[in-house]
């Protein structure tokens, strides 16, 4: 098998779904999105475009339904050993072969969570979902319970965080010596993916973010590159990622000469992370964290360029996002725990000067102050 981590692993994180089964009074849970599925079993795909589920029982059993394309990979990357398949056909409605499936398992009339929050199950297939669960028994919404689960890391998974952080700046020192004037961000972007996957890495949850000059100050991948001018700035998003694990980045670069407002809006950023890190501890909330970062963006008469916004949870994760919950916003009121993986990004976009600035790491929480993954300094960036 294909797996990443030691059976025992997999036994603990399986005998604490069923105590947060238990307490929530569930005979089975169905879960659909592909990261609970992963850190559960080791099932690792990015099949979970078409439908597919994983039953797990109060008992601890577990089947997974998927198609046919699917039972290889299951058996190769995973521990599951009970797997049904449906069958790809003209009206074929899995939703009626996944009621079948929980039939022959006898929960009917049962207690069952659906994990509904989730890019594993769309809209479309969620309703037909319903339609066939609607009177076989009492159905709740279980979205959230093994994503809480995940916020905290296992000796093991810290080990694969760091790692994907180490290739995190792997990829930073690769695009390093071609941010200059006349350098391609095609050519940055490729040396900082290929660094990733020389060091033995993968592929990222999404895109990486780069745009230098206007686009610099956008926050999502677009296509089409350009090449650098004389003073030009680049914004990168990026994540080193390990067995899936994310470990993300965040810069600003400039080349040529510092403006005084890109030099204002470095030291707002600055000042931010650093409110931040204090922040990120035992005690506080993640929505503490969220207003260290917007008393300091307010003191620096940057409230308007702000997000809303400032982080939030990694882990293992997939297509479409490599953004986990919870989030750093405010009025979040999930406590700061030790033994969470978390980026924070400050992230200011001047539109009417047309000025960016971002910086942002990845942390470990720890019984008091978080522990960065990178090993680069927070210094301004200029070639």
């Amino acid at each position: 098998m294909a797996l990443h981590f030691e059976r025992s692993e997999f036994d603990a994180r399986r005998d604490r779904l069923i105590i947060e089964m238990a307490e929530k009074k569930l005979d089975a849970i169905l879960l659909f999105a592909q990261e609970s599925m992963y850190w559960l079993t080791g099932y690792d795909t990015f099949g979970f475009c078409f439908f597919q589920c994983l039953v797990v029982k109060a008992d601890g059993s577990m089947v997974l339904l998927t198609r046919s394309a699917d039972l290889r990979q299951a058996r190769q990357t995973s521990i599951i050993d009970n797997i049904v398949l449906w069958t790809d056909r003209n009206g074929a409605n899995p939703a009626v072969d996944l009621r079948n499936l929980l039939n022959e398992l006898d929960l009917l009339g049962a207690r069952i969570g659906v994990e509904y929050d989730t890019h594993g199950l769309t809209a479309f297939n969620g309703r037909r979902l319903d339609e066939q669960l609607q009177t076989f028994g009492q159905i709740a919404d279980a979205s959230g319970i093994v994503g809480r689960l995940r916020l905290f890391k296992s000796p093991a998974e810290i080990a694969k965080a760091e790692k994907a952080a180490n290739l995190s700046d792997d990829a930073l020192d690769a695009a390093l010596p071609l941010i200059k004037q006349g350098g391609d961000e095609a050519l940055i972007l490729a040396a900082m993916q290929g660094a990733i996957f020389a060091g033995g890495g993968d592929y990222p949850a999404n895109e990486f973010i780069i745009g230098s000059g206007v686009d610099a100050l956008l926050c999502r991948y677009k296509a089409g590159r350009r090449k650098l001018t004389k003073n030009d700035q680049l914004t990168l998003e990026w994540a080193g990622v390990f067995n899936h694990y994310h470990a993300p980045m965040m810069r600003t670069v400039l080349t040529g000469k510092v403006s005084k407002r890109h030099q204002e809006l470095f030291d707002a950023a600055r000042a931010a992370l650093l409110a931040v890190e204090k922040a990120i501890m035992p005690g506080n909330s993640f929505g503490d964290v969220f207003d260290a970062h917007a008393r300091t963006m307010e003191a620096h008469g940057l409230t308007k360029h702000r997000l809303n916004a400032c982080g939030y949870s990694v882990g293992a994760r997939f297509t479409p996002s490599w953004m986990d919950m919870p989030m750093f916003y405010q009025g979040n009121p999930e406590p700061i725990a030790p033994n969470m993986t978390l980026f924070a990004h400050m992230i200011i976009m001047d539109s009417d000067t047309e000025t960016a600035m971002t910086l942002g790491r990845t942390y470990l929480t720890t019984e008091s102050q978080p522990r960065p993954l990178s090993r680069h300094d927070l210094d301004l960036i200029v070639k």
